[in-house]
C-alpha cells in the first residue's frame, strides 16, 4: 500500500511558543494545545478564540500562502465559518517555512459524526453556491484538484491495484471505467475549495454546519471536485437532499454530477489504499465506495439521487 507521508520538519510546542514569542509577542502568553496533524498541517489551538497552523513538508508550504491571501475575501462572502488569518508567520527557529495563526472555528469533525446524523445540507450548498464564482486570474493552480479527471487514471489505477484483495474491486474498476469517460467541463475555471471531505467540515451538536475548515488546496478549477463531497458526507436519503439544494443554489448538470462521483472515488481509493492513514479516514472512504456503487450499480437505476444523462 501507499504510505501516509512523513513529517519534514519537527513540529513541537516549544517550536510554536517560541515563534510567537519572537513574532507575535501579544499572543505567546495565550494556553497553547495541540489541536490535529494531518498529512500537510500540524495545529495547535491558541487560547479559546484562535489556532496556528505549520505546515509539515515543504509540499504543503505553498499552500499558507494562499490562504493567508484568499480566504478572508472569501468569507466576506458566506455566513458559514471559515479560519480566517488575522496573522502570518515567518521561518525562524530552525522551521523553515511560513505559518498562520487564524481564527478557530468550534465544532466537531465530520469524520467523528455518524453519516445519518450528519446534515447542514442546505448550509453547505449554499457556501458551494457562494464559493463556485469564477475565480480570478490571480487564483493559485493546483496540480493536484486542477485536473481534468482523465488526468487521475493512472493514480486511480494505481489505488486500484492496491486494493485488489476487495471483493467489490471488479466493480469498482468497471465503475471507474465509467466515471473517468465523462464530458471534460467546459466552463471557466471557479474557486474550488479541493478538499472538501467530512475531517475538514465542522458540526454543531444539532447536526447543523458550523464550519469549513482547511483551505489548503483552494484553487482554481471544476466544481465537480468539491461536489464529490456528496458521496464523501452523505447517506442516499440526505444525498438526494443535499443534490436538490445545491441546484437551488447554482444549478448543474448530469455531466458534472458524473465527474463528481468520479472525483469521490478517487477520494474513496486515497482513503482506503493508504498503510497507516487515520482510521476514521479509512472508515469513510470505504462507506464512499459502497455509497458510490449502490448508486451506480445499474445505468438508469430508479434509486439514482444525482441526475442521470438524458436518454
Amino acid at each position: 500500500m501507499s504510505r501516509v507521508p512523513e513529517a519534514e520538519a519537527i513540529i513541537t510546542a516549544e517550536l510554536v511558543r517560541g515563534l510567537l514569542h519572537e513574532q507575535h509577542p501579544d499572543l505567546a502568553t495565550l494556553p497553547l494545545v495541540p489541536a490535529a496533524e494531518g498529512w500537510d498541517n500540524v495545529v495547535f489551538r491558541l487560547g479559546d478564540e484562535l489556532a496556528v497552523r505549520l505546515p509539515r513538508r515543504e509540499l504543503a508550504a505553498g499552500l499558507v500562502l494562499s490562504e493567508l491571501r484568499f480566504v478572508g475575501s472569501i468569507a466576506e462572502r458566506t455566513n458559514v465559518a471559515l479560519p480566517v488569518p488575522v496573522r502570518r508567520g515567518r521561518p525562524g527557529r530552525g522551521y523553515p517555512w511560513d505559518w498562520s495563526v487564524y481564527r478557530w472555528t468550534e465544532g466537531t469533525p465530520g469524520l467523528e459524526v455518524p453519516a445519518p446524523e450528519r446534515g447542514g445540507v442546505g448550509e453547505l450548498a449554499g457556501f458551494l453556491g457562494v464559493l463556485h464564482t469564477a475565480a480570478p486570474p490571480e487564483a493559485p493552480e493546483n496540480p493536484f484538484r486542477g485536473l481534468h479527471i482523465g488526468a487521475l487514471d493512472g493514480r486511480v489505477r494505481e489505488r486500484l491495484d492496491l486494493v485488489e484483495h476487495r471483493p467489490d474491486h471488479a466493480r469498482l474498476v468497471a465503475l471507474w471505467d465509467r466515471l473517468s469517460a465523462a464530458p471534460a467541463y467546459d466552463g471557466p475555471p471557479v474557486w474550488v475549495h479541493g478538499d472538501l471531505h467530512p475531517g475538514n467540515l465542522l458540526f454543531a451538536l444539532d447536526g447543523s454546519l458550523a464550519g469549513v475548515i482547511d483551505f489548503g488546496d483552494l484553487c482554481a478549477g471544476d466544481p465537480a471536485v468539491d461536489l464529490a463531497v456528496a458521496w464523501q458526507l452523505y447517506p442516499a436519503p440526505r444525498r438526494r437532499e443535499f443534490v436538490a439544494a445545491v441546484h437551488k443554489a447554482r444549478p448543474r448538470d448530469a455531466a458534472t454530477w458524473e465527474r463528481a462521483a468520479a472525483w469521490a472515488l478517487n477520494f474513496g481509493l486515497l482513503s482506503v489504499a493508504i498503510a497507516g492513514n487515520d482510521p476514521a479516514f479509512a472508515t469513510n472512504g470505504d462507506f464512499t465506495l459502497r455509497e458510490l456503487l449502490a448508486e451506480f450499480s445499474g445505468a438508469r437505476s430508479a434509486d439514482r439521487v444525482t441526475p442521470a444523462e438524458d436518454a
